[in-house]
């Protein structure tokens, strides 16, 4: 049997954040992501901290614990 990978349904990278407020909330999101075409890992970084700050109140303007951004093929 021979398996073909889906990529079209995935996006081009896997991403791995966590963000903490100390003593109040912490959250991680992980998932895969595509940028749009010339954007940097710095703008990859900033579209992901503001999707999982932005769906909490409580995290807004959280400390960065973990990031990781790398392509999602094996």
């Amino acid at each position: 049997m021979t398996s073909q990978p889906h990529t079209q349904s995935q996006g081009s990278h896997f991403f791995v954040l966590t963000v903490e407020k100390p003593g109040l909330a912490s959250a991680t999101s992980s998932g895969s992501y595509t940028p749009p075409p010339g954007a940097t890992r710095l703008d990859a970084f900033n579209a992901l901290y503001k999707n999982v700050t932005g769906s909490a109140p409580t995290l807004d303007r959280a400390n960065v614990v973990f990031f990781s951004l790398e392509p999602n093929q094996i």
